[in-house]
Formats: structure tokens, C-alpha cells, sequence
């Protein structure tokens, strides 16, 4: 099987992360609840996954980094604590689900920041706008899951400092194939992340780091944490303010083994192994009059196409029974298909990773030429 699925799960992963997973599963128990030595092997996996994310995104305290479920956990526990009634929020035209629908059950109307695809300078003007018209809080996509759009974060969030307006940045698609250091830019409240995309970590895993401390003062769910058992109130301190239950020791061990990966082989290095196959891909696919390629210079390694008289999902079930992996559909985004003026059609979407080949891309090219010619 050809997997271009990445931006949905990153299916090939380092073999470090199935031997860490293992072991945790049969030698660590009993997170934060005992002091035996499965459970100090625990607490042992979960920290280091702690302190390889801060490194990896420059938080000073490993304190701060909040283990999740996935991205849509990270989302939804910013939202929630940072959100108010009636709050003038702005978000970008490429928004996820993830944050479209937990601000609707909130009641809020976003602002969004409708700019033309590829339009940089576009969205840093209409984010000035949009302070101009009381912004209160920004929500933006680091990078499109549909379209491999990168935001202009750093103008926007260089805008949004000089204003004191806070930012949740939505890193599912970002973080570990952007630079992404967190002492850059004080408007930064959170950053949210799945570990099973370009982390390399195991499904069921996700990250946020909490750089706002009204986070804690609102959190979306309280239970056991393993401390201050004696009160009934939730710890006020992090990370315990934010993790509350049993945390899934084996998938965050997996996930510090996957972060060590990309630290070691670093996110500028698989950012350009990514964007030279794209490219590559979207060149082979020049010639064919009935495709539409959404393709970018400098887009990461999503690309999105869509074929003249086929629906989407056609394309990607021929493509599928010929062992080419690729998802069809609005992708959970359609506020990204609306930016694009493909919000009826869907699109054909296809998602490298590190463990992608030139060969693998030619070889999918090949068949969807071919498969395009038959439908």
C-alpha cells in the first residue's frame, strides 16, 4: 500500500515508538498513585515525554506540557477556559471543525478572516481589521489540513502582541514539521497538537501547551490527578490542573520516542524532504487537463486536487483498490473548502511524511493519470 493519508494519522512510524509503547504496556502502571516501581517507571515515560516536548517547542517548564487525547481534547480545554460569552473572536479561513464547533456551542460568531487562498499578506491585513473591530481573542490554523497552507503566524502574532490580544495556534498539521518556538511571541495563550501526525506518535495522544495561566482556572474536566487527594477541589497547579483520570501512559511513551525522532532528524529537514516530493507530484500531474492541483510553492506536503467530472470520492475509492491510501471529502474543514471555493466538490487530498518516497509519488501519479483517463 502507497500511504498518502498523513494528515489524517501518520501511519509508518519510527521503530522506536513500537518498542516504547511495548514496554510501557507490560512494565508501567499506576501513574502518579504509587510509589512501587511500576509506577515510577510510569511516571518516569510520561516525564521525559514532558521534557522532549519542551524542548522541541522551547517551553521553559515541562510543567506546561498537557497531555491529551488528541488535538480536538487541546482545542476544546483552551476554548473552554479562555472563551467568553458574548467575546469578539477571530479565526482564519481554514479553520478545523475542532474549533468551528466548539465556538458555536458557545454561541460565538466568529470573525473570520476571509482571504483568498495563498494570501499571506491578505490575512495578516484582515487581522489587523479584525483587532480594529475588537478582536478579543484569535483562534488560527497553523497550516490548512486541506490545502498545506502555512499562516502567516509570525506577522499576525507580532500584530497581535503589540495589541495584548491572546492566541490559541491550532498546531495539528505544524508541529514537527514547523519551527514552532514558544518564547516568541508573549500573545501565545496555547498551542494545541495530535501526537499520531507529525510527531510520530500513537493514536489517541495529543498536546497542550498551556502558556496562559487562566487556563487552569477553568478547567473542562476534574477528577483524580494522583495529588491533593485529600481536597475536593481541583489542584490549582500544573499539569494536574488539566490532566484529570488515568492518563494513556503507553501512547505518551510513544509519543516522547516519535518527538525524539523529529528533534533528531529536525522539522526543517522534513519540512524540505516533504515539499521536494509535492512538488514533484503536482509537476507530473501538469499536463492533465482535467485535473485541478491546489499546489503552492510554498505549501507543505498536502496537496489537494480535484478531477473534472468525477466526484472525489470516486477518484479516491478507484485509487484505493489499486493500493493508493487517500482521503476524499471536506476533510472536517469546511470553512477551508469555503476559502477555496470548493466547498461542493470536496477535493482528492493526498499527505506526505519523512517515511514518504519519490518513488511511491511517481508511482500514484501514475495511477491516477491512468485511473482519470477511465472515469
Amino acid at each position: 500500500m502507497i500511504y498518502l493519508d498523513n494528515a489524517a494519522t501518520t501511519l509508518h512510524k519510527p521503530r522506536a515508538v513500537d518498542e516504547a509503547v511495548r514496554r510501557a504496556m507490560h512494565a508501567a502502571a499506576g501513574y502518579a498513585r504509587g510509589g512501587y516501581a511500576a509506577a515510577m517507571r510510569a511516571g518516569e515515560a510520561v516525564y521525559a515525554c514532558r521534557e522532549q516536548a519542551a524542548a522541541l517547542f522551547g517551553v521553559r517548564d515541562p510543567a506546561r506540557v498537557v497531555f491529551t487525547m488528541n488535538a480536538t481534547h487541546a482545542l476544546n480545554l483552551a476554548i473552554h477556559a479562555l472563551v467568553q460569552p458574548g467575546m469578539r473572536v477571530a479565526v482564519s479561513g481554514y479553520e478545523h471543525n475542532a474549533v468551528m464547533r466548539p465556538l458555536l456551542l458557545r454561541g460565538i460568531d466568529p470573525i473570520v478572516l476571509d482571504t483568498p487562498l495563498w494570501d499571506s499578506a491578505a490575512m495578516v491585513e484582515a487581522a489587523g481589521q479584525a483587532l480594529a473591530d475588537g478582536a478579543e481573542l484569535f483562534i488560527l490554523n497553523h497550516v490548512s489540513n486541506v490545502f498545506g497552507f502555512a499562516a502567516p503566524v509570525e506577522e499576525i502574532a507580532g500584530l497581535l502582541d503589540q495589541a495584548g490580544v491572546p492566541l490559541i495556534l491550532d498546531a495539528s498539521q505544524s508541529a514537527g514539521v514547523l519551527e514552532i518556538d514558544v518564547r516568541r511571541h508573549p500573545c501565545l495563550a496555547a498551542v494545541c497538537m495530535p501526537g499520531h501526525k507529525a510527531l510520530y506518535g500513537p493514536q489517541g495522544t495529543g498536546i497542550l501547551l498551556v502558556l496562559d495561566d487562566r487556563l487552569t482556572q477553568n478547567p473542562l474536566l476534574a477528577g483524580g490527578t494522583g495529588s491533593r487527594s485529600e481536597e475536593m477541589r481541583q489542584p490549582g497547579f500544573l499539569p494536574d490542573a488539566l490532566e484529570s483520570g488515568t492518563p494513556n501512559v503507553p501512547g505518551i511513551a510513544g509519543l516522547a520516542a516519535g518527538i525524539a525522532f523529529v528533534r533528531a532528524v529536525g522539522p526543517a529537514n522534513i519540512l524540505a524532504h516533504e515539499q521536494a516530493l509535492v512538488r514533484e507530484f503536482a509537476r507530473a500531474l501538469e499536463g492533465a487537463r482535467r485535473i485541478e492541483c491546489f499546489s503552492h510553492p510554498a505549501q507543505t506536503g498536502v496537496l489537494s486536487l480535484r478531477v473534472r467530472g468525477a466526484p472525489a470520492e470516486t477518484v479516491a475509492e478507484t485509487l484505493a483498490r489499486q493500493g493508493v491510501a487517500v482521503r476524499a471529502g471536506l476533510h472536517c474543514a469546511p470553512l477551508a473548502h469555503r476559502t477555496a471555493g470548493t466547498e461542493e466538490t470536496g477535493t482528492v487530498r493526498f499527505s506526505l511524511s519523512f517515511y514518504s518516497t519519490a518513488y511511491q509519488l511517481e508511482h500514484a501519479a501514475g495511477l491516477l493519470l491512468e485511473t482519470v483517463k477511465n472515469l
